[in-house]
């Protein structure tokens, strides 16, 4: 494999998708020596093949607000790799999302799917719509016309989105409501649904969940009891809710959480009802953390700044891609940080990765960390399928072995002569091999 010429050529065909070009180069690093010893792999142009999406649909998305204004967004839903599965992956609507994201987080959302070894493709899709500031009869009539054209590419066995950063409960309702008026088919087409309607126990909780999980098994290879450390969270959604749930319940102790306006440091830890206020934050639909501090005396704000400066054990990026860069790496390893596991997707920046792992931190991608979401939207699917409703100690005893499943797949592909496990090779690798196989197994189309 040549990496340097690999990515020139992509660079050329994908000028200026920097998020994306970023996330094949790590995988491509990774896989190059496994790679190469397998030459039936070059031979039948996997590498070229897997970079590429199989399919990608763009669309408009036109819309009426409440002043009767007509507004105009684009949606796009990029179906990645099917060789294992049914494409599989969330919804983002953010100003933010673009073609590069969404190419980036389909192919992320490939190797992290098959590291849960479930039958799922990869795949993405969103929006440029913001749901910040919008009402909820905007966000119905917004979720219905992006429905009204993506109906079109999705089903239970071809393609099954879930809810991802502006994607909650309230747009699945809505977008799963218009897909059944539209196909007449009740079916587990959307994952992340509302409990009365097809949805699995756990499933909000279960990013941070599985999140905590893996990082306990990272600190068990140590022998560090994660009871009593502390605990650095950025974000305030479901991702960090989850994670600073089930960090608290493990006996550490969360003090910060982070939104796009700075973040919040509280020295005395998160508890039940600071974590619940988390979800009161969320639904205001400010996207702002600053209230946190006005709310509980006692924890301070920091305007602009991100968590990364603060001195703690454990640091969980769960808000967004390249969160944390190489000079918070720097803060955190002066610090004395212990571990680091992405809950975000592609959390830290190249970097801030080879910052990590000169220093033999124990580092972990968020394709691995992460992997609980769709984990257990998986779960999900099945439980539509057999038309049955497991407990939440049924989903969550599923999630914990899954979790604790990739993280043995990490050491067994990460581990290094001095003994030191690269959880980031690990879960490419191990991510790869499966979907590498699988498209070999079913020849060059």
């Amino acid at each position: 494999m040549d990496i340097k010429k690999l990515m020139a050529d992509l660079e050329v065909k994908h000028p200026g998708e920097k998020e994306f070009l970023q996330a094949v180069k790590e995988v491509l690093i990774s896989i190059e020596d496994v790679y190469n010893q397998h030459p039936e792999f070059e031979k039948a142009k996997i590498i070229e093949r897997l970079v590429e999406p199989e399919r990608i649909i763009t669309f408009r998305v036109p819309w009426v607000d409440d002043n009767g204004e007509v507004q105009v967004n684009i949606g796009y839903r990029v179906q990645f790799n099917s060789a294992i599965g049914p494409y599989k992956g969330g919804i983002r609507f953010h100003s933010s999302v673009n073609l590069s994201i969404l190419k980036f987080l389909g192919f992320e959302q490939t190797f992290k799917n098959s590291l849960t070894t479930l039958p799922m493709g990869g795949g993405k899709g969103g929006s440029d719509f913001s749901p910040k500031g919008k009402s909820d009869a905007e966000v119905m009539r917004f979720c219905q016309a992006f429905m009204n054209e993506l109906y079109r590419y999705i089903g239970p066995e071809v393609d099954v989105p879930a809810g991802d950063i502006g994607v909650g409960a309230r747009e699945i309702g809505y977008l799963f409501g218009q897909y059944k008026k539209l196909t007449r088919d009740w079916s587990g087409v959307l994952t992340g649904k509302g409990l009365e309607f097809g949805g699995s126990l756990v499933r909000p909780e279960a990013t941070g969940f599985g999140g905590l999980y893996f990082v306990n098994h990272m600190l068990d290879t140590k022998g560090i009891d994660i009871k009593g450390k502390t605990v650095a969270i950025s974000g305030f959604g479901n991702v960090a809710w989850g994670a600073a749930t089930k960090a608290t319940q493990l006996g550490a102790k969360v003090i910060t959480i982070s939104g796009p306006d700075g973040y919040i440091l509280d020295e005395a830890g998160l508890n039940e009802e600071k974590i619940a206020y988390m979800l009161e934050l969320r639904s205001s639909g400010n996207d702002i953390c600053a209230p946190y501090a006005e709310k509980f005396p006692g924890s301070k704000f920091f305007a602009g700044k991100k968590p990364w400066e603060v001195k703690c054990d454990i640091a969980l990026p769960c808000a967004t891609q390249n969160e944390l860069n190489g000079d918070d790496a720097k803060k955190l390893i002066a610090n004395g940080v212990t571990c680091v596991g992405e809950i975000s997707n592609m959390g830290c920046t190249p970097e801030a990765i080879d910052a990590f792992l000169d220093a033999k931190l124990l580092f972990a991608p968020g394709k691995a960390v992460n992997a609980g979401g769709v984990a257990t939207s998986g779960l999900e699917m099945s439980q539509n399928a057999g038309h049955i409703s497991w407990t939440a100690e049924e989903v969550d005893s599923r999630l914990h072995g899954i979790m604790e499943g990739i993280h043995n797949a990490c050491v067994k592909y990460g581990t290094q002569s001095d003994g030191y496990v690269n959880y980031v090779k690990g879960a490419n690798v191990a991510g790869f091999m499966k979907v590498a196989n699988a498209m070999l197994a079913q020849g060059i189309v």
